[in-house]
C-alpha cells in the first residue's frame, strides 16, 4: 500500500496493529508504503482491502517502550557540509542532535539498520551525491528525514555525522537488533560523557569487631593507594574523614 507520508505510514501501522483484520500475517512499514501480507484462504485482496481503507491515517499510537540512549562521538566528515546545507553552525548542529528525542520509525536496508525521525522536523538532508564504496559499521549518519546508525560496513550515500561504538546488531544477544519500531533514542556526545568509580560503603569504628581497626587500616591504605595509582610498598594517601 502507498500512502502520501510517512506520519500516514506510522497512523495506519499502528491502528492495524492495535486492531488487525482478520487474515493479516505480517505488516512491515517503510518510509511512504505499508507491506501487508495476509492469507488469501481466509480473506480476499478486496475484502481487506475495504476493511483498511476504515483505518485511521492520522490517529498515532502511543509509542516509545523501548528507550535507548547513544553515545556519540561527533566526528563525521560531513558535519562541515551538513551544517551548511543546513544553514547552522557544525555546533549548533550536534546540540541539536542530541537536544530531541529520535523516534524508530521502521527499520529496513540491512539487519539492525533503524530509520529514525525527529518530531521536531527541520532536518531535511540531501543524500551525496557519490556514495561512497565503504562505510564504517557505527557510522551516525542523515539522509532526508531521517538519522541512521551503519550496522555494518557497507557502501552508502548517507551524510556522515558521527561514530558510536555500541553495536546495532548482534547474534549472540536475544534480540540482535538494538533498535526496534517504535524505540526512543537520545543521543549524547561521547566526549562529554565521564566514567564513575563506585567505592565501598564508609565502615564505621563502632561497627567493628574488637581488634578489626589495625586489619581495615592496612586495607585502607591499600584501596588509596591503588584508586591513586601508587604500587604497593609506594608512597600512601591519608585522608581524614
Amino acid at each position: 500500500m502507498e500512502l502520501s507520508s510517512l506520519d500516514e505510514t506510522l497512523a495506519l501501522f499502528d491502528s492495524l496493529s492495535a486492531a488487525p483484520e482478520k487474515g493479516i500475517e505480517e505488516i512491515i512499514p517503510a518510509a511512504r508504503t505499508l507491506l501487508v501480507r495476509f492469507c488469501p484462504r481466509e480473506t480476499s485482496l478486496a475484502s481487506l482491502a475495504e476493511k483498511i481503507a476504515c483505518h485511521s491515517l492520522t490517529q498515532r499510537a502511543a509509542r516509545g517502550s523501548q528507550q535507548v540512549t547513544i553515545p556519540v562521538h561527533y566526528n563525521g566528515e560531513d558535519l562541515p557540509v551538513v551544517a551548511e546545507l543546513l544553514g547552522i553552525e557544525v555546533q549548533a548542529l550536534i546540540r541539536r542532535h542530541q537536544e530531541f528525542v529520535w523516534n524508530v520509525a521502521f527499520t529496513g536496508f540491512a539487519p539492525g539498520f533503524a530509520y529514525m525521525v525527529s518530531d521536531a522536523g527541520g532536518w531535511q538532508t540531501p543524500r551525496r551525491s557519490t556514495p561512497r564504496t565503504r562505510i564504517p559499521a557505527g557510522s551516525v549518519a542523515l539522509a532526508g528525514e531521517f538519522s541512521g546508525i551503519y550496522p555494518q560496513a557497507s557502501p552508502g550515500g548517507w551524510q556522515l555525522i558521527g561514530q558510536t561504538e555500541l553495536k546495532m546488531w548482534d547474534l549472540s544477544r536475544e534480540q540482535p537488533a538494538l533498535l526496534m519500531p517504535g524505540a526512543q533514542v537520545n543521543f549524547i556526545d561521547a566526549a562529554r560523557s565521564t566514567k564513575t568509580v563506585s567505592l565501598p560503603a564508609r565502615v564505621l569504628p563502632q561497627s567493628l569487631p574488637e581488634g578489626a581497626g589495625a586489619t581495615l587500616t592496612v586495607l585502607a591504605y591499600r584501596v588509596a593507594n591503588a584508586v591513586a595509582g601508587q604500587w604497593p610498598g609506594g608512597k600512601g594517601w591519608y585522608g581524614a574523614f
